[in-house]
């Protein structure tokens, strides 16, 4: 049989039996849908040391492939890893159900009362490069709003999703719910993502993780509506009136903690009043820690003890997702929210200031998803939020902006109630 047939049927079978899955999971109890989150968590720890040894096996063949840092970076599991990805299992569990919530209840004149209740969107497909993480994150907030999911991972990533995915049926046949609400595509056939995103008729929501690349394509190419970000271009700004040491200190957490996350800082704006007291400190821990520097003029003239590389107009708007970033000196706040205006991606924009209404400047005219007053661009994290998870970071501005959490997973319809009401 023609291999391409072949995975034609292989995803209409997959998306008829998420549809068919939808429907139980919808009507699922909280207690159902937390005894089985609770027993996937359980299954993980259990069986970490064989999903530590199937995520070794594929990031020896990623370095075999030269596989891109920062992607082997996402790659990699460790046991503090499958650690956290059971406690963000028992932290959704913990969270109230979003599902059946009745909000905004109000009678009218006519006799009747309207409302809203939150239901979940049905089906989900998930696209995703290198982070085995994400099938455990995604199956957990899919499973508790009450959503079916289609997980399809990178291939890279092939043996540690597959043995994240046993933990999670696992866990389903133990809470005795349908083990076809959490799909893992098991075939590494590209082919089978290019028919994923035709299937309107099975798949309510198409949610991509990975590479800009990825995500245009999957934004372009889908039938299904999205839900996405492009890229993570994060700035730091630091105001006139920033304290020095809270500036230096979350300027290095949020560029070297971790370089491949999209939470992480890539531009950093800097107040010229500022930028002889905090740019050679800020400058000396990146030099340190083999941070490349690439600059203005200014801050080449500044930094001229360091080796600065003069910034282009590209730099402004890459995400390096690696130890490179670039310094801007601008003459005030209105510069540095126009920089962040032209060349940010909507993702996450920090403030570092003790002026209370520069902070609160700050926070109404940048447009991104998330914006901070001096913390950290690396807190825009769901698990952060305290949404248990993340299943993405959405930079649309419909339906869900953001760290994509329980609610952003969820619709609402209206409802209305009434006592044999009739219209006149």
């Amino acid at each position: 049989m023609n291999k391409l047939v072949d995975i034609v049927e292989y995803m209409h079978l997959v998306g008829r039996s998420a549809r068919s899955a939808a429907r139980t999971i919808a009507r699922a109890s909280t207690a159902q849908k937390n005894s089985a989150l609770l027993e996937i968590a359980d299954t993980i720890i259990k069986r970490e040391s064989h999903i530590l040894e199937e995520n070794a096996a594929d990031v020896r063949d990623a370095k075999k492939a030269d596989l891109a840092a920062p992607l082997v970076d996402r790659l990699t599991l460790t046991a503090k890893s499958v650690q956290a990805m059971a406690d963000g299992l028992r932290q959704i569990a913990a969270l109230p159900d979003p599902v059946g919530e009745i909000t905004d209840l109000r009678p009218r004149p006519s006799g009747i009362q309207v409302g809203k209740m939150r239901v979940p969107l049905g089906v989900i497909g998930i696209i995703y490069e290198s982070r085995p993480n994400v099938t455990v994150d995604a199956a957990g907030l899919c499973l508790k709003s009450g959503n079916a999911v289609i997980l399809r991972g990178g291939s890279e990533a092939a043996r540690s999703n597959l043995a994240l995915a046993a933990c999670i049926n696992a866990g389903l046949k133990a809470a005795k719910l349908n083990e076809s609400v959490v799909q893992v595509i098991e075939t590494t056939d590209r082919a089978a993502v290019g028919h994923m995103i035709t299937l309107p008729e099975y798949i309510d929501v198409i949610i991509p993780r990975g590479g800009k690349g990825l995500i245009e394509r999957i934004s372009a190419d889908s039938k299904v509506p999205v839900i996405k970000h492009l890229d993570g271009n994060c700035h730091i700004y630091i105001d006139e009136k920033a304290d020095t040491e809270k500036a230096v200190r979350v300027c290095d957490n949020a560029k070297t903690r971790r370089y491949g996350v999209c939470g992480a800082m890539e531009s950093l704006l800097v107040h010229e009043a500022r930028v002889h007291d905090i740019l050679p400190r800020i400058a000396k821990i990146f030099a340190d820690k083999g941070v490349e520097m690439r600059g203005c003029e200014r801050t080449q003239a500044v930094l001229a003890a360091f080796d600065v590389k003069p910034a282009t107009v590209d730099d402004w708007s890459t995400e390096y997702l690696a130890p490179i970033v670039s310094i801007k000196v601008v003459v005030n706040m209105d510069e540095a929210i126009d920089h962040i205006e032209q060349f940010g991606s909507h993702h996450t924009d920090a403030i570092i200031t003790e002026h209370y209404t520069s902070a609160q400047r700050f926070i109404r005219e940048v447009d991104s998803a998330s914006v901070m007053i001096n913390a950290s661009t690396q807190f825009a994290d769901g698990f952060e939020y305290g949404l248990g998870a993340e299943i993405g970071i959405s930079t649309d501005k419909i339906h869900a902006r953001g760290p994509v959490g329980l609610e952003g997973l969820t619709s609402q319809k209206w409802v209305v109630l009434g006592d044999g009401a009739v219209r006149a």
